[in-house]
C-alpha cells in the first residue's frame, strides 16, 4: 500500500471556499425540505398564504446562492490553475482598465 501525500505547493482538496461553496448549495435545499417551518396559512402577502409565496420567495433566493456558489468555485478553480503554474493569481484592477 503505496500513501500519496501532496507536492509542498499543492493546494488541499478541500478548501473554504469549496465548503462555502457546498453550503450555499445546501441551504436552499434544507430550507424548503424543512416543511414544518412554513406549513401555515399566515401571514399572507396579498391574499396569498404563507406556504405558497414562501415557497416562490424562495426561487431568486436559490438563484443567487447558486450563483454565488459558481462565482466560489470559479475563483477557486483559478488559484488552483494559478498554484499549479507557479505562479501568484494576479488581482483584478479597478474598473477593468490595464496597468500602463
Amino acid at each position: 500500500m503505496s500513501s500519496q501525500s501532496p507536492s509542498a505547493g499543492a493546494l488541499p482538496a478541500v478548501s473554504p471556499a469549496r465548503v462555502l461553496a457546498g453550503l450555499c448549495l445546501l441551504v436552499p435545499i434544507v430550507v424548503v425540505l424543512w416543511v414544518p417551518s412554513y406549513a401555515k396559512a399566515e401571514p399572507s402577502l396579498g391574499g396569498m398564504p404563507f406556504f405558497y409565496w414562501y415557497q416562490l420567495m424562495w426561487v431568486p433566493v436559490s438563484a443567487v446562492f447558486t450563483t454565488s456558489a459558481y462565482l466560489l468555485l470559479r475563483r477557486d478553480e483559478a488559484a488552483r490553475r494559478a498554484a499549479s503554474a507557479g505562479s501568484a493569481p494576479v488581482p483584478a484592477q479597478p474598473g477593468g482598465g490595464e496597468q500602463s
